[in-house]
């Protein structure tokens, strides 16, 4: 008699990682050909783990965590590389005339047929996580290779001026691994950091920088040039910092990488900002906006006019924010048109315009000549000058959406930022319609989430905010998270909506303090409160939000 298999969204809703809405929404709104689990890790419903002990339930098949597992080097001999990597499996070890392997779907039957005649063993699967194969991949076979490109590099270091444009060449081979292990592992920036007597290559993964790996002071000079020669660069040129960018693939993903060079007493250390064109940035509900916040972020954009600034430190996902805002702006009914520097991401029936500071196309030249092409929105990649916030307030005033961003700490400095530029302060009051301070904070890993009491100094910073907490949650480190408690990053967020009373106090001279006065009285949610909120949710922990945000 055969046995009935259960279906995966009754065990998850059975197990109460799922809600009936929840599978319900995810299977009216999925592709036909895409797997229900696969939808479900796309909508973020359940984590990619839970998802795996959820397979081993319904189908009986064993899970295993590759994290620290004794593989045995000589099975990666007997799998191919490049089939391993295209159907997300890895040699686990060898009973008998058993081959046991890790999958990322065990269900394959065609994969497991091919890895069958390919090697000759009798395959049986386990379950494992995607994530953890693409870095045992990585770490197996291509590690393998890498003290072979050290030798290459050390006995071609004579004359190696050709190999810079040759794709075969160590170096070629070495700079390509070191992107393809950054993209793997979700890094945002690679590090290049030159030494007195080595090169330091670090990775920031969910804004924190970790070492990666540490080479020889000799490989610098081709690795450097290599990269400038990607990203357009003069590598003749040592003594002035340089910008460039590279448009390559990774694993068949398009990725746009943003370089920039820095002479350092040790060389020149290079920093490349990964940004992922495959990612989903157009969703303005995934942004991590509180519903207060939301409203009024909304409503702001809203408007026909005026001027909307979001303002953090590079990399606080400021970006992220205004292309969002600009997607959901965008229609047939608007006419949209954006300078920026560089152009990050390029968006559908948006004209986009590049700033080339060389044949004289600034901020400030490009503003001016967007007002003559009929625009409803413009977006101005950053106000870095008095020229350029000059020409968005005018074009605020004549009927204009203005968005675009500021450094400053948080959302007052910000008006009080515009003034110290020079603008008189009935401008500023005429043409802001609100400011929004963003920071990116790291979550609390789902699959090593413990809940804990939360400690005296913490109930006191919650109570000084007028909030209460009763538990916390926290990340006991898992091979998911590396061990770090933390898996991905949220957005938490401050919006000052400039009021008419706070437009009287900016034009009679007030301090900071007074309008941060009336931005009390109006309720704004400042990015304290906003962080402490999502530790109420248990999404991070007080540590995370004070790292970001001042309490005051």
């Amino acid at each position: 008699m055969a046995v009935t298999r259960r279906r995966l969204g009754d065990i998850l809703i059975e197990q109460g990682l799922l809600t009936e809405q929840q599978l319900k929404d995810t299977l009216d709104d999925k592709a036909t050909d895409q797997k229900l689990g696969d939808a479900l890790l796309l909508r973020g419903f359940i984590t990619e783990q839970q998802l795996i002990e959820t397979l081993e339930v319904q189908l009986g098949i064993p899970h295993v965590s590759l994290f620290r597992y004794p593989f045995e080097a000589r099975l990666f001999n007997i799998v191919p590389k490049e089939f391993a990597k295209r159907k997300l499996l890895v040699p686990l070890k060898v009973e008998g005339n058993k081959l046991y392997v890790g999958m990322a779907d065990p269900m394959d039957v065609i994969a497991i047929d091919d890895l069958r005649l390919i090697t000759g063993f009798k395959i049986e699967p386990a379950i494992a996580s995607k994530d953890d194969i693409l870095k045992t991949i990585t770490k197996y076979y291509e590690e393998e290779s890498f003290d072979d490109l050290l030798d290459g590099l050390e006995q071609d270091e004579e004359d190696q001026s050709d190999e810079l444009l040759d794709m075969d060449a160590p170096v070629v081979r070495l700079v390509n691994q070191l992107l393809s292990n950054a993209v793997t592992q979700k890094a945002s920036d690679v590090h290049l950091d030159p030494q007195e007597n080595r090169i330091v290559v670090r990775y920031r993964i969910d804004g924190t920088l970790r070492n990666e790996r540490v080479l020889p002071k000799s490989m610098q000079g081709m690795m450097i040039a290599r990269i400038k020669i990607m990203a357009n660069l003069d590598i003749t040129e040592h003594r002035v910092p340089q910008d460039g960018r590279i448009k390559t693939q990774v694993d068949l993903r398009p990725i746009d990488l943003r370089v920039s060079t820095l002479p350092t007493v040790f060389g020149e250390k290079i920093v490349m900002r990964i940004l992922d064109l495959g990612s989903n940035l157009t969703d303005i509900a995934k942004l991590g906006f509180g519903q207060l916040n939301m409203e009024r972020f909304m409503r702001e954009i809203d408007k026909p006019n005026g001027i909307v600034l979001i303002s953090g430190p590079t990399g606080s996902g400021k970006s992220s924010t205004l292309y969002a805002a600009l997607s959901k702006l965008n229609s047939e009914e608007v006419n949209v048109i954006t300078v920026e520097d560089p152009v990050e991401y390029q968006l559908e029936g948006i004209n986009q315009i590049q700033v080339n500071s060389n044949v004289g196309l600034t901020f400030a030249a490009g503003l001016r000549s967007i007002l003559r092409q009929d625009p409803d929105i413009v977006m101005v990649g950053e106000i870095r000058d008095k020229e350029t916030v000059e020409i968005a307030i005018r074009a605020s005033l004549t009927g204009h959406l203005v968005l675009s961003t500021i450094h400053t700490n948080d959302s007052i400095a910000s008006v009080t930022r515009l003034m110290d530029m020079g603008v008189e302060p009935f401008l500023v009051t005429a043409s802001l319609n609100a400011v929004v301070a963003q920071r990116l904070i790291r979550r609390v890993c789902r699959d090593c989430r413990e809940i804990h009491k939360p400690t005296m100094r913490e109930q006191e910073i919650f109570r000084k905010r007028g909030l209460e907490i009763h538990e916390i949650a926290r990340g006991s480190g898992c091979p998911q998270c590396n061990m770090s408690g933390y898996k991905g990053r949220m957005a938490i967020h401050e919006v000052l909506v400039i009021t008419d009373e706070m437009k009287t106090v900016i034009n009679s001279g007030g301090s900071a303090a007074d309008i941060r006065r009336i931005a009390v009285q109006e309720n704004t949610v400042f990015l304290i409160d906003d962080g402490l909120m999502k530790v109420q949710q248990g999404h991070t922990t007080t540590e995370e939000v004070l790292r970001v945000a001042i309490a005051d």
